[in-house]
């Protein structure tokens, strides 16, 4: 196929670029995906180990696989292209040691978790039950409309006059952030400091800096589509869309690097990768964050005002330090969830290495390690300036000293675990940056103030005509599922673009 003949060119097979290709192969479209990696999937990828061990590279707390609702985004962007993957469900999502002995977990089963909550406020009781089912109504409304973008006209002219109500009820949330809907129902600070927290875990900001849209998703969604973890591991979603991809008639070449996006006359035209050899396009979509997209794949001088705009709306989170480790299944505790949130001081939640985010997948998934063993992954915020000017010997040194902490806070969940260490592997936001291709490793946008909900986050388009991004720095944000979702919105952009339907 030659370059000319392309219609979309896809920088990054993170999930977002990925659900933006496959959904536009499955219309027609003849699309080539450029990664630079080995591997799909950015950090919703795998890699696997000698040992027998297959490790997850993100997170393994997985939305999107319901079978019900218009929620389940995974699920759908499989089906796009006639894939499907085996999941098995988690009953708890989470299970939580917070300070001043909170020990709760967040059950599938709604009631469930709500008596738990209240089991330690029970002074509390209608607040707790008002704010999550207000987070449900926001849930409801997306539930109840197809999820497409938000800026194609007729889209939005259809939906309005589908679902006027679901509609109504979004745009009233629309400027609202969870801190201030969970102050009008909760007084108690240390409620409202855990609201802090089962937003921080997936926003990586507290309350005050989420959007009530994603948290409407995220605290509902967990009860009714639930936490469902691929067979085979998280990469198997990447490897089923390229593999959905592929049958559709469209391409993905790994080990392509891109290092330019050509622009012609304001309008984006093709890519150049690293070997020099250029490809051209009808459109272009970024899947790198922002910062990649407008201040290395592009001249600064060509930046648009909006881009500068948003970099002032909107910083860099940090970066994860990432322990990934093999344990003997005697040296876990009986009973014990998959995953945990450990946390020991509230000042300590947004510090680096203050939360501590552990998932053991082996849980329900064994065949990610060898028989009579676990997977304990175990990630905990740290920036890129911790691990900058180090000498080789000084990096390695840092990361045993960061790995043997972190073993021994972790004690607190699994005791015997120093003990039953099998296989130990470290990485640090300098590998994040190598491996995903992310500006400084980070997890994505965060807002640096606070803003009004999810107005000041991007749709799809940008300045720069026939370019678009995708992922975690546009609507609606961070999430395998947001990614998702901008994917689709993306997708369905491009497809009214192009006269496809």
């Amino acid at each position: 196929m030659s370059s000319t003949e392309y219609d979309v060119i896809v920088i990054g097979s993170g999930i977002g670029g990925l659900v933006t290709a496959t959904q536009l192969a499955a219309k027609g479209a003849k699309v080539l995906v450029l990664e630079r990696y080995l591997i799909p999937g950015g950090s919703a990828g795998y890699f696997d180990r000698e040992d027998g061990y297959r490790f997850d590279v993100g997170a393994s707390m997985i939305f999107g696989f319901g079978d019900k609702g218009t929620t389940n985004l995974l699920t759908r962007a499989l089906d796009g292209v006639g894939m499907s993957i085996e999941t098995i469900p988690d009953p708890v999502q989470v299970h939580y040691h917070l300070p001043d002995g909170l020990d709760l977990k967040v059950h599938r089963e709604y009631e469930k978790f709500l008596q738990e909550l209240t089991a330690y406020f029970p002074h509390e009781e209608k607040g707790i039950r008002q704010f999550y089912d207000e987070c449900w109504k926001v849930f409801n409304c997306l539930n109840a409309m197809e999820l497409l973008s938000l800026e194609e006209p007729r889209y939005l002219t259809r939906v309005f006059f589908q679902h006027p109500f679901a509609c109504l009820g979004l745009v009233k949330y629309l400027p609202q952030n969870v801190g201030d809907i969970a102050r009008r129902y909760i007084q108690d600070p240390q409620l409202l400091k855990f609201i802090d927290a089962e937003c921080y875990i997936w926003s990586v900001v507290p309350a005050d800096r989420t959007p009530m849209i994603n948290a409407g998703m995220v605290f509902s969604d967990r009860h009714y589509g639930g936490i469902n973890y691929p067979k085979g591991g998280v990469g198997q979603i990447a490897q089923k869309l390229v593999e959905g991809l592929e049958n559709a008639g469209s391409h993905i070449k790994y080990k392509a690097r891109v290092t330019e996006i050509l622009v012609e006359n304001n309008r984006a035209v093709g890519v150049k990768i690293a070997s020099g050899e250029t490809f051209r396009a009808k459109r272009v979509v970024s899947n790198a964050t922002r910062w990649d997209t407008f201040e290395k794949l592009m001249p600064s001088t060509q930046k648009p005002n909006s881009e500068k705009k948003w970099s002032q709306r909107y910083q860099q989170s940090p970066s994860f330090l990432s322990l990934h480790l093999g344990v003997k299944a005697e040296s876990l505790p009986a009973g014990i969830e998959c995953h945990h949130i450990l946390l020991e001081n509230w000042d300590d939640m947004e510090a680096e290495q203050g939360t501590i985010f552990v998932s053991i997948p082996t849980l329900l998934d064994p065949s990610l390690a060898p028989e009579g063993h676990h997977i304990v992954h175990t990630f905990t915020p740290s920036w890129i300036q911790e691990w900058e000017n180090l000498s080789p010997s000084e990096y390695a040194q840092k990361k045993e000293q960061a790995a043997n902490r972190l073993i021994e806070r972790l004690t607190q969940i699994i005791p015997d675990l120093d003990r039953g260490l099998d296989f130990q592997e470290v990485g640090t936001p300098r590998t994040h940056r190598r491996f995903l291709g992310r500006d400084n490793g980070t997890y994505g946008p965060v807002p640096s103030r606070k803003l009004l909900g999810l107005l000041g986050m991007p749709f799809n388009r940008t300045a720069i005509a026939n370019l678009y991004c995708v992922g975690d720095s546009t609507f609606p944000g961070q999430g395998l599922n947001a990614v998702a979702f901008s994917g689709f919105a993306c997708a369905h952009r491009i497809a009214v673009d192009l006269g496809l339907g």
